[in-house]
């Protein structure tokens, strides 16, 4: 359930990234062509994923569609994020078998809420600040 959770989180918060700020055209474009490409809409980078009940990890997406989320206790899920239907879909290593999540629109801060297709899990996803 933990590596769920973290899962739910790193996926909203992958899709909301809002680098807009640095380079919103070529944002914008890149997210059509990965969502066209079957890879995931959410840009690369590092993000942090809130629930009810506080801090839930760490998403980092890597440019290659790989994706490590990273609990509080340190413990780390590595595998694959795809785009679906518009939805982001991550596929951890092992047989847990893939979750995907549907995102809000970002907030001014860039930061967005995902929640599981089966309506179990919404976290809160904000791009992580350097």
């Amino acid at each position: 359930m933990k590596k769920l959770i973290l899962i739910a989180a790193v996926a909203s918060l992958a899709a909301c990234n809002n680098k807009a700020e640095e380079a919103p055209a070529a944002e914008n474009t890149a997210a059509s062509s990965a969502e066209v490409a079957g890879k995931s809409t959410t840009p690369p980078g590092l993000y942090t994923v809130t629930n009810d009940n506080g801090p839930a990890g760490t998403t980092l997406i890597n440019a290659d569609g790989t994706y490590v989320d990273k609990a509080p206790d340190g413990t780390e899920i590595k595998g694959t994020i795809t785009g679906k239907n518009g939805m982001d879909c991550f596929d951890p290593e092992g047989d847990e078998g893939k979750t995907c999540f549907t995102l809000t629109p970002p907030d001014a801060d860039g930061s967005f809420k995902a929640t599981s297709t089966d309506g179990k899990m919404t976290v809160t996803v904000t791009p992580a600040k350097p």
